[in-house]
């Protein structure tokens, strides 16, 4: 049992779109579509709310239980192991927006959640890491819950984001970006990977060297935001058009 909460994991290395990979992806599409297709049941109040603080509980545990692991292995610091990346503060951010029902949280969770998530979920970084591996187990729920809760919200709540939300976001991303540079420079981190690049490859390596890689960071922000906000703007266009 041990070898599966080791640091070191030669046995099984995670393999991108190996059969235990598609295999978490199928399972976790087949989550969100019972979420969609269920949407009506789950607005009743009683069930609403046991279920929010079902997924905000998940979100929170595992992030516990990832701190736990690292510090177990003598590999936890603040520089590398804090929820600091897009996508572990959408985690904490999640789990307070399913509590609060707050929509500005859901604004923010919707553009650095999904987008982040899903490249995540697409093209993982978890190296040696593969199944069945504590990591392997913690990196697909950890992703796939950020998805669970900003779906629930659009299917369930019907929350949507607004053309202004994109820009609102991208504002918010900046000020992060901001604190997060800060917090690097007195941890020795790497947070948002504003300091250098990630080791194992990634879009940065077409944006040339650090620090000129961070300016075209923020215009693939931009067009990532748009693209998924692409899909509400067409559902109002259509809805003006029958209008």
């Amino acid at each position: 049992m041990n070898t599966y909460f080791s640091y070191d994991y030669p046995q099984n290395p995670f393999t991108c779109f190996s059969n235990h990979h598609i295999n978490a992806l199928l399972v976790l599409l087949g989550i969100y579509i019972l979420i969609f297709l269920f949407r009506k049941k789950l607005r009743n109040p009683k069930i609403d709310i046991k279920m929010r603080y079902i997924i905000a509980t998940a979100l929170i545990l595992q992030e516990i239980s990832l701190s736990a692991w690292r510090a177990s292995n003598g590999v936890w610091h603040p520089g590398t192991s804090l929820p600091l990346h897009l996508c572990g503060a959408s985690i904490v951010l999640s789990a307070i927006m399913l509590i609060n029902k707050n929509y500005t949280l859901f604004e923010i969770n919707y553009f650095w959640g999904l987008g982040g998530a899903i490249q995540a979920l697409l093209t993982p970084d978890i190296g040696m890491y593969g199944f069945p591996h504590y990591r392997f187990f913690q990196f697909f729920t950890s992703h796939g819950l950020i998805l669970v809760a900003v779906l629930y919200m659009v299917f369930v709540h019907q929350y949507a984001p607004k053309h202004k939300s994109v820009w609102k976001v991208f504002g918010i991303t900046l000020i992060y970006t901001g604190f997060i540079a800060i917090f690097n420079l007195i941890f020795n981190g790497n947070y948002l990977f504003i300091c250098w690049k990630p080791k194992n490859g990634s879009i940065m390596d077409v944006m040339g060297p650090w620090p000129w890689y961070i300016l075209p960071l923020g215009i693939v922000a931009i067009i990532t935001f748009y693209i998924w906000y692409s899909p509400f703007a067409l559902r109002s266009l259509i809805q003006r058009i029958k209008n």
